[in-house]
């Protein structure tokens, strides 16, 4: 336990959690991934330390947190990370103080440690003398209750698109079994030439998050077509993990799926729609650009320890290239099986 007279940073405790997901939903700077619950399903899913971090002050407020997770592996290096397996990180403040002291406390953890960099995941520019990865954007947009209203404010190019998907005969459903997922998903993946995650990691997710969780799965004549997890906070919804198989591209399958996600959160009351990180230049990069989304640049910013310039353990790494081409020509079985292996260390 430490901290100046006014404030006091400490680990969180069970006894916290209540109090550390009503101080993120009241942050308007905090996200879904910085919810205590990632605490429990990283450690269990993947078996990475962490350090959950709390600032409180002397009435016992929380003003701050900040999650923390160490990925070290000998093939993709060595960091510390708010936070891997999420598109958003950082501390979550509604304090200067509060978050001097906590990323204080993480750059010396980091040195302590001895990782190659601490990493911050920041939505917003927090260290001009940090360096900086400025390969993602994020895409977020409101919505409102009309849907004639929403369906109007995608371009006519991809409105057609989800008029197909209906004329396709295109259904959808909601679901919380994390399996019927992973099906579509595992494939979608390895078509990529990207390893999947564990079965067993998208089962914690529903499990651990509950109705804060869920996926929609997009069908055709009674046969899966596309499906995709998401993850709702306040009154955002950001679509997670998704994918589709081959028929989707014929029927306009994604399309339909993301409207029909955002149909149902509107009426569930979301007013937000984040559909999430994309690489800068990328298909999906350019398949939200068409539904009307501005890009917005991620600041993930980097302490460096041990490592000299920032990790790029990412697709676009030429070292990558020939591996990634391997990939997508695995048998499935044998994909998930490797990639499950994999992929703990490529959040």
């Amino acid at each position: 336990m430490s901290g100046s007279p006014s404030l006091v940073l400490r680990e969180l405790s069970a006894a916290d959690v209540a109090g550390w997901n009503r101080f993120v939903e009241d942050c308007p700077e905090a996200t879904f991934f910085h919810r205590a619950e990632w605490r429990e399903v990283i450690q269990e899913a993947f078996g990475h330390p962490t350090w959950y971090w709390l600032v409180e002050d002397g009435a016992g407020r929380i003003r701050g947190v900040l999650p923390l997770v160490r990925v070290r592996s000998w093939l993709f290096g060595d960091t510390l990370a708010s936070i891997p397996f999420g598109v958003y990180g950082g501390v979550a403040a509604d304090g200067e103080a509060a978050r001097a002291l906590l990323e204080g406390h993480a750059c010396d953890l980091a040195q302590r440690l001895g990782v190659g960099a601490l990493e911050m995941r920041n939505l917003d520019r927090r260290h001009a003398d940090w360096p900086s990865k400025d390969l993602y954007v994020t895409f977020r947009k409101p919505v409102v209750a009309d849907h004639e209203a929403n369906l109007k404010a995608v371009p006519r190019k991809q409105r057609a698109m989800i008029r197909k998907g209906i004329e396709a005969g295109l259904e959808s459903v909601l679901t919380q079994d994390p399996d019927r997922l992973f099906r579509t998903y595992a494939a979608s993946v390895r078509n990529l030439g990207t390893p999947v995650f564990p079965r067993r990691y998208l089962r914690l997710l529903q499990e651990v998050f509950g109705r804060a969780c869920d996926s929609l799965v997009v069908t055709r004549q009674g046969r899966d077509v596309a499906a995709v997890m998401s993850c709702y906070l306040r009154d955002e919804v950001l679509p997670y993990y998704g994918g589709s198989l081959p028929l989707a591209r014929e029927v306009k399958g994604n399309d339909f799926m993301y409207w029909e996600l955002m149909r149902r959160s509107v009426d569930r009351g979301f007013r937000l729609f984040d559909f999430g990180r994309s690489k800068v230049g990328s298909g999906s990069y350019h398949f939200k650009k068409n539904w009307g989304f501005e890009p917005r640049p991620l600041h993930y910013e980097y302490f460096l320890v041990k490592d000299r310039a920032v990790p790029e353990v990412n697709p676009t790494n030429p070292r990558y290239r020939l591996f990634i081409e391997a990939w997508k020509r695995l048998p499935l079985p044998l994909a998930n099986l490797v990639g499950a292996r994999l992929s703990p260390y490529l959040g």
